[in-house]
């Protein structure tokens, strides 16, 4: 039955005639698993094409890294995928977590960016992990409740980089209350964050107020070798979901105008801006993607119709 065009006009009527014209495979079945009734089974099979024989992900899946070579930021991607359709255990969970175990750094923690093989193709640890990579990766394997011994030191390293947050970039902020959305010790959690939340609004971290972005500064601080320029940090940036932490930090109103600036953003072609700026044309390009699947996400989460 051909649609309407009431039902063409629709952000996700808009947004899947996107998808099916620019998405890469992978992010077509996760479009069609999270929206159009599509099956978990063909998500991880398109996920497959990316892994590598040491457990970990490259093939650009991240699409900021190009190239076959396994890399933390691959990785994280590929286990935020399995997270978003249940599949986030099992063997192929355990084959990740041997791999984060090989490309750790003395600390237990993970690398943000950097090169992680010598010229004979082995694993290189970096010298010293970040929360930016660490944090979101332990949030989530501790969300699925996934133990392995990676888990010990990392998370201790997670909980230490918190404790010494005081003048973080938006970024890092988000990464951990990925870390605090996960972590098992809810107590210990819900400390960190209050503290983490009179600091965002202390240092104007979010923009509150849409229509007047320019008045706080610290929202578009990105983190450190990121190229200049690109969005502000807006409330629903730090709290994508309302389970979140980060959901206390803001009021109903504050919320509200996050979410509309969201919705707003949807651009004529059915798909969302890419967010912060790329490292390359093509991972620009190839992230929008993946930008419209988590601002469609959130905002059914939030209980915004999407048609």
């Amino acid at each position: 039955m051909a649609a309407t065009a009431a039902s063409q006009s629709t952000p996700l009527a808009r947004s899947e005639r996107f998808m099916w014209l620019t998405a890469r495979v992978l992010e077509q079945r996760r479009f069609a698993h999270h929206f159009t009734g599509g099956g978990a089974e063909p998500v991880e099979t398109a996920l497959t094409a990316y892994r590598n024989e040491d457990g970990g992900y490259g093939h650009g899946l991240d699409p900021d890294l190009r190239g076959p070579v396994s890399h933390p930021s691959h990785t994280a991607h590929a286990l935020s995928v399995l997270d978003g359709v249940g599949r986030c255990g099992g063997p192929r969970v355990e084959r990740v977590c041997r791999y984060l175990t090989l490309v750790s750094a003395a600390d237990g923690a993970l690398p943000a960016v950097g090169a992680l093989r010598g010229p004979s193709g082995a694993p290189v640890p970096p010298a010293q992990g970040e929360l930016l990579a660490t944090g979101p990766v332990v949030g989530l394997l501790h969300r699925n409740q996934v133990w392995h011994a990676w888990l010990f030191r990392a998370t201790d390293f997670c909980w230490a980089a918190v404790d010494a947050l005081r003048t973080p970039p938006p970024h890092e902020v988000a990464a951990a209350v990925a870390f605090l959305d996960g972590v098992p010790d809810r107590a210990r959690a819900a400390g960190a964050a209050d503290r983490l939340g009179r600091l965002v609004r202390e240092r104007r971290m979010a923009v509150l107020d849409p229509a007047r972005p320019e008045a706080y500064p610290g929202a578009t601080a990105y983190a450190a070798g990121d190229p200049p320029g690109g969005e502000a940090f807006l409330p629903h940036d730090y709290a994508c979901l309302p389970e979140s932490v980060a959901r206390r930090w803001f009021t109903d109103a504050e919320m509200d105008g996050s979410l509309r600036s969201l919705a707003r953003a949807q651009r004529e072609d059915g798909g969302w801006p890419p967010g912060r700026p790329g490292c390359a044309p093509a991972g620009t390009v190839e992230r929008r993607p993946f930008a419209t699947i988590e601002a469609l996400r959130t905002l059914r989460a939030y209980g915004r119709d999407i048609g």
